[in-house]
């Protein structure tokens, strides 16, 4: 696509003159030619355009370009009623009759032909090259000066996606996309921005001390106040950088962020911005390669991962290489999988920040209890199975597995076990001896939620040689409760392994 060819393509006259391919972090190339259009931002207030034509495209044009605070005028015999308001309402005139070619005149600075006769609409380009005004022909794109990219607009920023009316459609579907990537705070952000630019320049008279500084200020604490709503914040904090010019790189920040159980797309795109300005990122063993890979190429990568009995770095450890790092001013990710609240010991790493006055935010991430049952097709309550569904782990800090055994066994109740794998055996006894029936569906989700997706589904008496069986790994989950029966019916997502269900009683 033409403007964003233009936004990425290199420097150097032998990239430029042929087709050169690109790879980008989001598995897509980018063929890379030279630009027919040059992507301009033009201020049009006060300024004159003419549409001729008053149809539904005409209509859109006249749409968009009022958000720009031009001056419309209209000519055509028929048009809606919509054109017409819009074009009074702007300060322009609606003119109920045929164009003529004295309708082109040197006050216009841009003419959109937009009548459905082809041959009228060259006429109006003729005229218009005539008086050297750009024009866009709606049913010509090649003989258009220029075009009407797709735009997300969070003022006072403005974000323009076009293909060169290659396929406007396409550019509308990536500006859609684009739209969804960006809050509309960053529109916020600006605004502040703009308000403190000429103080900033003042305060730092050297270019790259200014660029370092809004680079701490727009990937930082400060930005990350404005997208939470609290701009007061934002502001005071910007102002204490400013009164002390010579400290303004400070502590850094951490960000406490929820993976989700695998599959990249469940990931929230706060926690998708957050790990694309992190400076280091300290990850568990869960976390999926998928999402790794969505992590800046220039940030620091420290695997902390944990398996039962078997800690790669101390939970202490990690603790301190929060705080250590974050006192060197660096924006530090802890990425986890799952949720970080749940099971995941994101509470004690956050206490010892809080206690050393680290700025820290937490970003929750779908638990692998929510995110497996979904595609598995497992509906954790249900009207007539579960009213409450019970999250425990199978595993304790002396690796044992010590459970609340007789608040498990309770009717209509859902019980989800974390790090269950190891445990199954013992977990499997103790329910059946505290009063749970040997017959009680229960499934072993395996990599829930990516491809390697494995469903092993039998009775709470027979899942264990089950599990063992199929040789089973972890990442796993335990369901246990009347619910697991619909998974058949309910099950949706379609993993590249069979479910295991040859033992499960109906």
């Amino acid at each position: 696509m033409d403007l964003i060819q233009g936004a990425i393509s290199p420097n150097p006259p032998e990239i430029r003159q042929a087709r050169h391919i690109i790879d980008y972090p989001l598995n897509f190339s980018i063929i890379l030619r030279p630009m027919k259009y040059l992507p301009l931002m033009v201020n049009m207030s006060d300024r004159r355009f003419l549409i001729v034509g008053g149809g539904n495209i005409a209509t859109r044009r006249a749409r968009i370009i009022s958000q720009s605070g031009a001056l419309i005028d209209v000519v055509a015999k028929n048009a809606t009623e919509e054109i017409k308001n819009i074009s009074i309402q702007k300060g322009g005139v609606y003119i109920e009759r045929s164009w003529t070619a004295e309708d082109i005149t040197e006050d216009y600075a841009f003419v959109i032909a937009a009548t459905d006769d082809h041959h009228l609409n060259q006429e109006i380009r003729e005229a218009c090259l005539a008086l050297n005004i750009p024009v866009n022909v709606i049913t010509d794109a090649s003989s258009s000066d220029f075009t009407f990219p797709s735009t997300i607009y969070r003022s006072p920023m403005t974000i323009a996606v076009s293909s060169g009316s290659a396929s406007p459609l396409l550019a509308r579907l990536l500006a859609e996309r684009i739209n969804a990537l960006i809050p509309d705070s960053y529109g916020r952000l600006a605004g502040m921005v703009g308000k403190y630019r000429h103080v900033v320049r003042e305060t730092f008279a050297n270019p790259d001390d200014r660029k370092h500084f809004w680079g701490k200020v727009l990937r930082g604490t400060v930005a990350e106040h404005v997208f939470s709503g609290n701009l007061e914040d934002a502001e005071a904090l910007l102002e204490h950088y400013l009164d002390k010019p010579e400290h303004h790189i400070g502590v850094g920040e951490v960000y406490l962020i929820g993976a989700g159980p695998g599959d990249p797309d469940l990931l929230t795109f706060r926690a998708y911005r957050l790990l694309q300005q992190s400076q280091v990122v300290l990850y568990d063993r869960l976390v999926s390669k998928p999402i790794l890979d969505m992590v800046s190429s220039k940030a620091k990568m420290i695997h902390v991962g944990k398996r039962r009995s078997h800690h790669a770095v101390p939970q202490a450890n990690i603790n301190e290489m929060l705080v250590e790092y974050a006192k060197k001013g660096l924006r530090v990710a802890r990425l986890k999988g799952g949720d970080p609240f749940i099971f995941g010991r994101g509470g004690e790493e956050i206490e010892k920040l809080a206690e050393q006055h680290i700025p820290f935010q937490v970003v929750p991430g779908i638990t692998a209890a929510s995110g497996c049952a979904s595609y598995s097709g497992i509906p954790l309550t249900h009207r007539d199975h579960a009213q409450s569904v019970r999250f425990v782990t199978g595993q304790l800090r002396d690796g044992t597995v010590n459970l609340p055994w007789c608040q498990l066994v309770v009717e209509n109740q859902t019980v989800v076990i974390y790090m269950g794998l190891d445990g199954l055996p013992i977990i499997s006894e103790k329910l059946i001896t505290h009063g749970m029936p040997p017959d009680m569906p229960a499934s072993l989700i395996e990599q829930g939620t990516t491809p390697d997706q494995r469903i092993h589904c039998a009775t709470i008496s027979t899942l264990p040689a089950l599990v063992e069986q199929a040789s089973a790994k972890p990442p796993t989950l335990l369901i246990i409760g009347t619910v697991v029966e619909l998974h058949r019916k309910l099950r949706w997502f379609r993993e590249n392994t069979d479910i295991n269900d040859s033992q499960f009683v109906e």
